[in-house]
């Protein structure tokens, strides 16, 4: 009996039971993220990806990830723009709690010492190596988070591709980058490196590693090898069906995509992003061929990961996860990049592989949200549940306002589920006042107020009128092309949207819990 008894104690030390109830190695965590790609993978196609007009992507590998995954068809982020939505996700609270809403600011100076995912399994006994891109670098994120790693972050060497930065997109030749590889190739190659070295004792459960590797593209500028071109020939790149702002869309609202014009051979060549302004058939085209491409070769070295991997042996007790970190524009309404908060920008993929639970895929309608994915690696790996934060959770290091995805993995049928995702973007006005735009997608609609924000106190000015409405139909308007919010035959639809907005995410929450 104290044989039996001492086995079980190791068991839950070093080890863990694994989904099918027997003892395993702890499971280790691959964490892959992807800058600004939208869900433009075979794996979304059909109704949860607006618009036919695209090629069929060459994405193989994280196909191949999401046919044995939780595959989240619909996962919002909760700000269309890398650092809020990032820091959103890593600590799994939302912009209004970690007050991130930029570029600039980082969440401990402005929002509290919260704990981030790779942090928390760092408290757990990982290790924890982080390369790449994956909280937003530099100051908004204090140089990468030094407390969340064991081992010294990588950032990768760019000097070498200075000059093809420049431009919007450059299809670099294939052999030159074999003398001066790419950033992400960098990337990958060093993720490859660490998995190798980590290997022996992940794989025995000794010591767990918390692996984070993040691609930089398909992030402007588009750069990547010049065979990836040869996926989508130009004669089957096709125009976007919409290049307009929806009808009835007010104008304060609307964005100049200058993250794109900044660029020399775009620049101000072809206005200066005003609404209903298009660029040239031309232009639009080899954006959106390059657009591709920069998807494919993220694919590629993705694959070089998974391989590497499989190789090691350690799939059997690794999750796998893979985000980007917001959708993208790419022509459509006639915007481009994120920074607003139509389906496009706010939708993005999101899948999750966790061995013996989602061997087969698991394929959801279910709506979810980026800061649901703390609190399901959490619970994946069998560490301790992550607690929903209370109303103020400023000074809580450890707590979530998302819920676990595990549920979805157990049971995907009739399940008490959130009934909504919300998201929000902040707009100055030419007065300088700031508004914020916040957006909740319900199963049907899409539905945002645009109020005055008390950027100091950070948060909604009480008793104001709202600025703008936009509501869209997505049963008969899955494109987002007329915002119907001042339409009488939708009165009572706006009415019951807006105090189920007002009611916030908690009110969306499972019954349950």
């Amino acid at each position: 009996m104290r044989i039996q008894h001492y086995l079980i104690l190791l068991c839950m030390s070093v080890l863990l039971f694994s989904h099918d109830g027997t003892c395993s190695p702890k499971f280790n965590v691959l964490f892959l993220v992807s800058d600004d790609m939208r869900p433009q993978l075979n794996a979304y196609l059909g109704e949860d990806f607006p618009s036919s007009t695209h090629p069929r992507m060459h994405t193989p590998h994280l196909d191949g990830l999401a046919s044995r995954s939780l595959l989240l068809k619909r996962a919002y982020v909760q700000q269309a723009v890398c650092s809020p939505s990032r820091t959103s996700l890593l600590t799994g609270r939302r912009p209004d709690t970690t007050r991130v809403y930029d570029l600039q600011h980082y969440f401990r100076s402005v929002g509290g010492n919260f704990t981030t995912i790779p942090q928390y399994f760092k408290s757990h006994g990982y290790v924890t190596a982080g390369m790449g891109k994956i909280f937003h670098p530099g100051r908004a994120s204090n140089f990468n988070d030094p407390i969340s790693w064991t081992e010294p972050y990588y950032s990768e060497d760019n000097h070498h591709w200075v000059e093809e930065q420049k431009n919007s997109w450059f299809a670099v030749n294939d052999e030159e980058t074999k003398k001066f590889p790419l950033p992400d190739q960098l990337t990958a190659q060093h993720a490859i490196e660490t998995l190798t070295r980590l290997a022996p004792k992940a794989k025995t459960g000794e010591q767990p590693i918390f692996v984070a590797v993040g691609y930089h593209k398909p992030h402007l500028p588009f750069v990547f090898p010049s065979s990836f071109l040869d996926f989508y020939p130009r004669e089957d790149v096709q125009l976007p069906k919409n290049p307009f702002a929806p009808a009835y869309l007010p104008e304060d609202v609307w964005s100049d995509f200058s993250e794109l014009r900044k660029y020399k051979d775009v620049a101000d060549k072809y206005g200066y992003g005003a609404i209903n302004t298009t660029l040239p058939n031309d232009v639009v085209i080899n954006l959106r061929r390059a657009y591709y491409s920069a998807i494919s070769y993220t694919d590629s070295l993705v694959g070089k990961v998974l391989q590497t991997l499989d190789d090691l042996e350690l799939s059997n007790n690794t999750i796998v996860s893979f985000w980007g970190d917001h959708g993208w524009q790419i022509g459509e309404h006639g915007e481009w990049c994120k920074h607003t908060n139509f389906e496009i920008a706010t939708h993005a993929p999101m899948m999750v592989h966790v061995p013996g639970l989602t061997n087969t895929g698991i394929v959801t309608e279910h709506l979810t949200e980026f800061v649901d994915l703390f609190p399901t690696l959490a619970e994946a790996a069998g560490l301790p549940k992550i607690p929903l934060c209370p109303e103020n959770s400023a000074n809580i290091a450890t707590c979530t306002e998302g819920i676990s995805m595990v549920p979805l993995m157990k049971s995907n049928q009739d399940i008490d589920w959130k009934t909504a995702a919300f998201s929000q973007y902040p707009k100055m006005l030419i007065d300088g006042d700031i508004m914020m735009g916040y957006s909740m997608r319900t199963d049907q609609y899409r539905y945002t107020e645009w109020l005055p924000f008390d950027m100091p106190a950070y948060k909604p000015f009480d008793d104001v009128p709202v600025y703008v409405v936009e509501l869209y139909d997505h049963a008969v308007d899955p494109d987002e092309n007329v915002n119907v919010a001042d339409f009488g035959s939708y009165a009572a639809v706006r009415k019951i949207l807006h105090e189920k907005l007002s009611q916030g995410w908690r009110g969306a929450l499972p019954k349950s819990g």
